[in-house]
């Protein structure tokens, strides 16, 4: 309900002006103006935009005169353009390039922010006016995008709450200011963990095994942290990943896979279980109060799934498959150590190496000579292309727009026409200030109720660098990410709605996955592989036994892959489904969720719920959105399979009609039939999971 536009002016020299997020943005595109800003500005950034929120809020709720669309719905929309402004700038920051001075902002607005977000939801004024346009919604005329607003609008305030007694409303209101503060503690405890842990390889010794790149890689980290001429493997994913496949040394990939699932629960100032105890059980009194007898069913009722049940169904239909298919894949790793002459029985931290093993054995597939073919600046220039041929989207780099770390590029994204679409950011790079992992997120949210406002998108990923002055090079899992991440972009940049609340990639939460896992199917095409895969010496395009050998070996691992994804879910989902929170140990829990689905003692979960930050944040409950996902991304795909032509223009211009260009304005399934002509089919996500 917040969204992104400059503040008005303000007299020179006033504070106002003196605060680079207060004063209007004079840089290329309207940017955010990152070498002016400084952590200082935030705490009076914030206090500013709170106070004008605040006043608006206020200024709608007490009006006189009849609810109207326009005076109450429209005004709401409009408010808050100033808090929104500093808001996407900080918590980008805050994920992105942390510091101890940002950390500390973020433990104290962050409860701010829950409780200024629970006084507008629960404003009892301000949400009778709402309903009372809501209940004559039929006789107002509206466009199907402006009682799209009004209605999503309503459902976000019943959902807060607003309907309640004042009892309810300020315990509510109380919970959402816990849980933000507890929030806060959780992520940034992840994050000093993995900053906390270095694995120092010392010598030939302790590198055996280790391509090229993966030694580059660990030279470089070492470098970034004060040791250079050492090497380092660092908790970042792109790097232990890699040190847990090729490393030779079973002792040390045992040291860094225990280091890496560990994180969260070390004991100390960064445990975290006790706040999943308390997030638990805040979240159940939530649901409670809002009528729901889980949090799992609350979060659920919003979404294409609708209910527990419902998700269940999908998980029921791929858990079998991938524990059997898991199963057998353990069986072939554990007769491969035989035939290597190793008599111990595979581990957790042996899984990665062997199936590299098994994969070169049974596809005579490298991955050190397919990471040689997957220059970083090819994949995104693959990335780029692809979006040229789908969409007429062109990326030219600026050096004129302010970055927020050296590492950091821009693009201004423009149609073939020359039409301005968006600036996109690449931050590609692993960092000690950066929370690990991979996500699309914006500085500014594509809308035109105020003037043809375009969006401002960032992609954000942590690889590890090569050495300087050689290129840096990806495994297929990380090109594969960086589409994933820019198949988001797209969700963003395409972005054609009116009002901020509808756009962009403000969608239910189990269909926002649908175009990045999309975009992911292009990567693997031929089409694709054979312009960018280039070799990073030769400059020869992947030859075509490689590519023949990635084929055949696509499914490869995936009742490993599936298990690790699924597990996570269910514990995710599980979690939420509690009951009663009362005397929940995470550590039982978690033991007891996994030995009741089955899970193979060789795997764990890809997230363990101490640093599970997905359901931190945004996919409590929600964590299954993925695989829901490929439901319809597969399904999709097979659009432009069935056409004869994965850039056919048709289907494309279809899928940015009704997916990528149209945000939250429809429900969710209409938009998917829309684009495909019927509802999505399961089965063709167990055919591309090679579970079927």
């Amino acid at each position: 309900m917040i969204m992104a536009k400059n503040g008005s002016a303000a007299p020179a020299g006033s504070p106002r002006t003196q605060n680079p997020l207060l004063a209007p943005w004079r840089t290329p595109f309207k940017a955010p103006p990152f070498p002016a800003i400084k952590p200082q500005h935030f705490k009076p950034a914030f206090s500013a935009a709170l106070a004008a929120h605040r006043q608006e809020i206020a200024a709608i709720a007490a009006k006189q005169a009849k609810p109207t669309f326009a005076n109450t719905v429209l005004a709401l929309e409009k408010s808050g353009a100033l808090l929104s402004k500093v808001a996407d700038v900080f918590f980008n920051l805050a994920s992105a390039d942390t510091n101890p001075a940002l950390q500390a902002v973020e433990r104290d607005i962050a409860p701010r922010l829950a409780k200024h977000q629970s006084t507008i939801l629960l404003n009892r004024r301000l949400f009778l006016r709402i309903a009372d346009v809501y209940e004559r919604r039929a006789d107002l005329g509206l466009d199907p995008e402006a009682l799209r607003l009004l209605e999503r609008t309503y459902r976000s305030f019943v959902r807060a709450g607003a309907k309640l007694d004042a009892k309810a409303r300020r315990r509510i209101a109380e919970i959402n200011m816990e849980m933000a503060t507890l929030g806060t503690r959780f992520n940034q405890n992840v994050l000093a963990d993995e900053q906390a842990w270095q694995l120092v390889l010392e010598g030939e010794r302790d590198l055996a095994g280790l391509p090229s790149s993966v030694r580059a890689a660990a030279a470089q980290a070492a470098v970034q942290l004060g040791m250079p001429g050492k090497h380092v493997i660092t908790l970042a994913r792109s790097s232990v990943e890699p040190f847990l496949q090729f490393s030779s040394r079973r002792d040390l990939r045992e040291d860094a896979w225990k280091a890496w699932i560990k994180r969260g629960e070390l004991g100390g100032e960064t445990d975290n279980r006790a706040i999943i105890v308390q997030m638990i059980a805040l979240r159940w009194e939530l649901a409670r109060l809002l009528g729901f007898e889980t949090f799992a069913a609350y979060t659920l009722d919003d979404t294409m799934a609708r209910t527990p049940g419902e998700v269940r169904k999908l998980l029921d239909k791929v858990w079998p498959a991938a524990l059997k298919r898991a199963r057998a894949e353990r069986d072939a790793l554990q007769a491969r150590t035989r035939a290597e002459g190793e008599n111990f029985k595979i581990a957790a931290w042996d899984w990665r190496y062997y199936a590299e093993q098994e994969r070169k054995a049974r596809y005579d597939l490298d991955e050190a000579e397919v990471r040689a073919h997957l220059v970083l600046e090819n994949v995104l220039e693959a990335a780029f292309y692809t979006a040229g041929r789908l969409f007429g989207l062109v990326f030219e780099e600026r050096t004129d727009v302010p970055v927020y770390h050296p590492d950091v590029r821009a693009w201004e994204v423009k149609t073939k026409a020359g039409e301005h679409v968006g600036l996109f950011y690449g931050d590609y790079y692993a960092r000690p200030s950066k929370r690990s992992g991979a996500w699309m997120s914006s500085y500014r949210t594509q809308q035109k109720l105020t003037g043809n406002v375009r969006p401002i998108v960032v992609n954000v990923m942590s690889v590890a660098r090569g050495a300087p002055g050689t290129p840096t090079l990806l495994s297929f899992d990380d090109a594969r990410t960086l589409f994933h991440e820019m198949g988001h972009g797209l969700h963003g940049l395409l972005s054609d709605v009116t009002y901020p609340t509808l756009a962009m990639t403000n969608v239910l939460h189990d269909f926002v996955e649908l175009p990045s896992q999309l975009y992911e199917h292009w990567l693997s095409r031929p089409e694709i592989l054979k312009r960018f895969a280039l070799h990073v010496e030769t400059r020869k395009p992947m030859p075509q036994r490689l590519l023949d050998q990635l084929e055949a070996a696509r499914t490869f691992n995936q009742g490993f892959q599936t298990v690790e994804y699924t597990a996570s879910t269910l514990l995710d989902l599980e979690l939420h489904s509690l009951s009663d929170a009362a005397g929940l140990d995470v550590d039982a829990f978690e033991s007891e969720m996994l030995a009741k689905i089955g899970m193979p003692a060789e795997i764990v979960p890809r997230h363990r719920i101490p640093h599970f930050q997905h359901i931190i944040g945004g996919y409590a409950a929600g964590y299954y959105s993925y695989l829901w996902s490929e439901v319809m991304d597969a399904d999709a795909f097979a659009a432009f399979i069935e056409a004869g032509n994965v850039f056919d223009r048709k289907i494309a211009a279809k899928l940015k009609t009704h997916i990528l260009s149209a945000g939250n304005t429809r429900d969710a399934l209409d938009a998917y039939v829309a684009f495909r002509g019927r509802p999505p089919e399961v089965e063709g996500l167990l055919r591309k999971r090679g579970l079927a």
